[in-house]
């Protein structure tokens, strides 16, 4: 069975379980997800079945908005509540520096990603080296802030939403606005992804391929057979013969193809859109 659609993964269990069990409910055994959720995290998870697997890096997933709850005082490793070491009294700050610290995020941003993340570092995720106890350098990370705001303040806790691009790490965010206060100790307590890109959840229901893909949409002139069959395309049977990437509707499927150095190929070919 091939599907795509939006899951909401609950806190509490890794992105991996949270795919099990929906392989369990669909009887489906060759599932794949996009854009892992750490386990304290819960909300939007974009689950394919089938051949729609190989869709994932087609699709239309930015920007990502989150809701994060920001614990002052808390102090991690993780910067989240996996690690809590200490927890300081701090006193209750000023909305408005909330606010103006939230803001000054806003934009093109530089930080360092958590040590207890998933990005790879010589071939190895880098929290399974952090775990090991062993030395982890990370690299800076680049991400747009499209936009972030304080939803409420009630001390010591900091909600806040956030509009990013992807491959932000809110966990950053949330270490970068202590940070700014001048505060030491600060974890996310709460972390929920609202959306990515229009993918939001929708009870599970299939979603139409042609309405979320990155890629711009072509149309081929020539005999839908030769589609249909596979047999190799000739760049003056399309619309657009300009190189890049782009998909073509068959009716009930939709192929990908590319365009390069006046040859067209085949990336996906005929892919059902729901």
């Amino acid at each position: 069975m091939n599907r795509l659609f939006v899951a909401y993964k609950p806190s509490g269990m890794s992105s991996n379980q949270c795919l099990g069990r929906l392989k369990r409910k669909y009887k489906n055994k060759k599932a794949g997800f996009s854009g892992t959720l750490d386990p304290f995290a819960k909300g939007v998870l974009i689950v394919a079945f089938g051949g729609h697997t190989r869709l994932f890096r087609f699709l239309d997933k930015t920007p990502k908005r989150y809701r994060a709850t920001l614990w002052l005082g808390a102090h991690s490793e993780t910067l989240d509540i996996e690690k809590i070491e200490q927890i300081d009294t701090l006193p209750e700050q000023e909305t408005a520096a909330i606010e103006a610290a939230l803001q000054s995020l806003k934009g093109e941003l530089e930080y360092l990603p958590p040590k207890y993340s998933a990005k790879k570092i010589d071939g190895r995720r880098a929290y399974e080296l952090a775990r090991e106890g062993k030395e982890v350098e990370m690299k800076l990370a680049h991400s747009t802030i499209h936009d972030i705001r304080l939803l409420h303040y009630r001390h010591p806790f900091v909600t806040f939403e956030a509009t990013v691009s992807e491959g932000t790490y809110i966990r950053s965010l949330g270490k970068l606005v202590c940070e700014r206060l001048g505060l030491e100790g600060g974890a996310l307590s709460a972390l929920e992804r609202l959306n990515e890109g229009q993918f939001r959840y929708n009870n599970e229901q299939p979603v139409d391929i042609r309405s979320c893909l990155n890629v711009p949409p072509n149309r081929y002139l020539g005999d839908p057979q030769n589609v249909f069959y596979g047999k190799p395309l000739e760049l003056a049977d399309f619309e657009v013969t300009d190189p890049g990437t782009y998909w073509i509707d068959n009716g009930d499927t939709i192929s990908i193809i590319e365009i390069a150095e006046e040859r067209v190929k085949y990336v996906l070919n005929k892919v059902e859109t729901c």
